[in-house]
């Protein structure tokens, strides 16, 4: 599977067809650019569609990539590495706030479990794409031997056939669950981003300065064992299952033309892996929103992408994401039914006086 041809498989958006829908949205019946963001969203998701979206994105999927860290037993986060799979206990039993935010904006959830330490039990919710029992620290050892890393991409495109299959979809929205995975996507994004440690290291749990020196030394030791730094490098390295999972998923979507809504830091860390695979599927995504963690702003200007609002989230678990699918259907429902101010008789605007 790592060998496989992902640039010949997904199509790049085509530029025409953007630019066809970018003039459409400037001659709708409102001030150019009056709707700012929504409509360069617009924009994309007609680009993505090749032309007017068919459909308002109603059928809303959350795939929430789940795993454990090794790094976890080096106290990099303020919670037990035992909390993974508890708060995955959370999602499959509707109580958690991503579970409040899906009911909210009508979507489905579903957990992938790409590799945590306990074994869990079966649920209609669960997507089980087991590939170990977490990751090995970080700081001492690669996360993941290289040779597994085909193994785990194939999962994450498994779990979204899973997905799609159980409840089919129109846009997808990603998101992950993992103790210590900050510490995984600061190395991920500092070796694709060269940006200095400390730039990319937060306080992900609300850990102190202590427990944030032990995770800056650990993301320093993976970064000083990359050499190459191929995405198969930095992934072996840094980890973690459900960051190169989300990756896989990522491609998947790209290759159906189904738009990826993105959540916080360790999505955007997923992202840099799928863009290092194959770039024009970063084209299919879509940043929700802009997290406190400091390595987040870095890691989506890398990928060329402007998040859709900024709320002081730091949650994961797609929280973000999820809040980010009104605005979807939004977009989507005002390049489609929104007449411009030709189809309306509308006058349109006066020329400034010279």
């Amino acid at each position: 599977m790592i060998t496989r041809d992902w640039r010949a498989e997904i199509a790049p958006i085509d530029a025409a067809v953007a630019a066809a829908g970018r003039e459409r949205i400037d001659n709708l019946t409102k001030p150019q650019g009056s709707l700012g963001k929504i409509e360069t969203l617009a924009v994309r998701l007609c680009a993505i569609a090749g032309g007017i979206p068919a459909h308002a994105y109603e059928r809303r999927t959350i795939l929430i990539g789940a795993a454990d860290h090794g790094v976890a037993e080096d106290g990099v986060s303020a919670y037990p590495p035992e909390v993974t799979a508890q708060m995955v206990g959370g999602f499959l039993g509707e109580f958690a706030a991503i579970n409040a935010f899906a009911r909210a904006v009508r979507a489905e959830v579903y957990v992938a479990d790409f590799g945590v330490r306990a074994k869990l039990a079966a649920h209609p919710r669960l997507i089980d794409v087991h590939c170990g029992y977490g990751t090995a620290n970080l700081a001492r050892r690669a996360a993941i031997p290289r040779h597994d890393l085909g193994y785990v991409l194939a999962a994450g495109i498994a779990a979204y056939d899973e997905a799609a299959e159980r409840a089919p979809f129109d846009v997808l929205a990603l998101g992950e669950m993992g103790i210590a995975n900050t510490t995984a996507a600061a190395a991920i994004v500092a070796a694709f981003t060269g940006k200095p440690v400390r730039a990319v290291v937060g306080r992900g749990t609300g850990i102190d300065d202590a427990r944030l020196a032990v995770k800056i030394a650990a993301v320093e030791k993976a970064l000083a064992r990359i050499e190459d730094f191929t995405w198969e490098q930095i992934a072996s390295e840094a980890g973690g299952y459900e960051i190169v999972g989300l990756a896989g998923a990522i491609l998947s979507a790209a290759r159906a033309r189904i738009p990826v809504v993105l959540d916080g830091y360790i999505v955007a860390a997923a992202a840099l892996i799928a863009g290092a695979i194959a770039p024009q599927a970063l084209d299919y995504c879509v940043a929700a929103h802009r997290s406190q963690e400091p390595g987040h702003a870095l890691a989506l200007e890398a990928l060329g992408l402007e998040p859709l609002f900024d709320l002081d989230l730091r949650l994961g678990e797609a929280s973000g994401a999820a809040l980010a699918l009104p605005l979807v259907e939004a977009a989507a429902r005002m390049v489609r039914e929104m007449h411009t101010f030709a189809e309306a008789g509308v006058a349109t605007k006066e020329p400034d006086p010279t």
